[in-house]
């Protein structure tokens, strides 16, 4: 009996320890980090559109088939960095010059995961192939994807205000 007594009491112990495990540990806050990382994504991309260099505008997009666009201009979407990188090619194409593009009122936000969003307004004066000035603010939505320790553009929304009365989009909108 005694030893059933010590085998019951061993036991006991034991299973009493078990409701006593420690918090997991949490994971690290990155946001601040992240947030900077893509503000820092969001310059390459404007740096790379000033160039007029295709290959760094492309870098900030994830590349392959899974990227998502709705641009200001036809067709309604985007699917792919291949069908991206065409329409960037036909917009460099049908301007010259510098182009001057500005992002302002940047806002990210991120979960401390591999997915975040972020919008801006951003702002962009060329020139097509007489020399005419276009200026053009538009808004962005951004989804982005942080693949192989790296932020990208996996989803991107830009659009401008249209005036319901006219059906005329508001290009210079405040």
């Amino acid at each position: 009996m005694k030893i059933k007594g010590i085998l019951c009491a061993g036991l006991l112990a034991a299973c009493l320890g078990c409701g006593t495990r420690t918090a997991p540990i949490p994971a690290p806050d990155t946001s601040a980090k992240d947030q900077a990382d893509i503000k820092a994504l969001e310059d390459r991309f404007i740096a790379g559109f000033k160039a007029r260099d295709l290959n760094a505008i492309m870098a900030c997009y994830v590349p392959d088939e899974s990227l998502v666009v709705f641009d200001v201009t036809p067709p309604r979407q985007y699917t792919g960095a291949i069908a991206y990188r065409k329409d960037f090619e036909n917009f460099l194409g049908t301007s010259v010059g510098p182009i001057d593009a500005t992002i302002g009122d940047l806002e990210v936000t991120t979960g401390g995961g591999d997915v975040a969003y972020g919008y801006s307004i951003q702002h962009v004066v060329a020139a097509d192939k007489t020399g005419k000035k276009m200026a053009m603010t538009v808004r962005v939505t951004d989804g982005y994807k942080r693949i192989n320790g790296q932020w990208l553009i996996s989803h991107e929304h830009v659009s401008v205000p249209v005036d319901l009365v006219t059906m005329k989009p508001d290009i210079d909108s405040k």
